[in-house]
């Protein structure tokens, strides 16, 4: 997956609470083919057309500048209902790197690591002061996040520190998803298996003495 470490671009506020995974990624949507990608269209595709399937001009990522957004600014719970993966994959189709709330539904917000987007939990007053810096009328709607030095704030503006678990961090910086950071250790578990099946020989299939065909 695509590493996070900097990332500087267009934020677009969408600050309603409890946004369900079903709204940012209808289940009535059907994808081209069966595969983790091509689910762009699918991203609040309830909430960008009208019934008579043109633009919705109300809907703010149908608006300039926003529709060229790839941070969202959320408001609680985002992400709460099923555990659809395919939310995540929306986001990320779309373009989106970080989504910024108060707070995420937990299996959304292990999907976004899993699949390389920033999901920034900041406490109430913090997220409140970011959305009123960001968001003003006379200020451009950009935001600068450092996963690095952990800091997030709008573009030419005061900087917020912010924490995260350290191995959330680590993943979202590495580019590795869980298996790419076992494989990590490989040399560790090599030796281990060595030494295991000298020690436990049992538990380990013996080689097949029988014939090819």
């Amino acid at each position: 997956m695509q590493p996070f470490t900097q990332h500087s671009g267009i934020a677009a506020p969408l600050l309603r609470a409890n946004i369900d995974t079903d709204a940012i990624s209808p289940s009535h949507y059907t994808p081209a083919e069966l595969s983790k990608h091509g689910f762009k269209d699918a991203l609040f595709l309830d909430w960008r057309y009208t019934r008579d399937g043109s633009l919705d001009p109300d809907f703010i990522l149908n608006q300039d500048p926003y529709r060229h957004a790839d941070i969202l600014v959320a408001g609680p719970n985002f992400g709460c209902g099923s555990s659809r993966e395919t939310a995540v994959w929306a986001l990320r189709d779309a373009g989106f790197r970080a989504v910024i709330a108060p707070s995420f539904a937990l299996i959304f917000q292990t999907n976004c690591v899993r699949n390389g987007i920033l999901p920034l939990a900041l406490p109430d007053d913090v997220h409140r002061q970011l959305t009123d810096e960001t968001f003003a009328v006379d200020e451009s709607p950009s935001i600068d996040i450092d996963l690095v030095a952990q800091t997030v704030g709008g573009t030419g503006r005061r900087r917020h520190s912010f924490s995260m678990d350290a191995r959330t961090r680590a993943q979202l910086i590495s580019g590795l998803d869980a298996i790419g950071q076992t494989l990590q250790h490989r040399r560790q578990i090599d030796i281990f298996a060595r030494h295991d099946r000298v020690r436990r020989p049992w538990i380990y299939p013996a080689p097949s003495t029988k014939a090819p065909m």
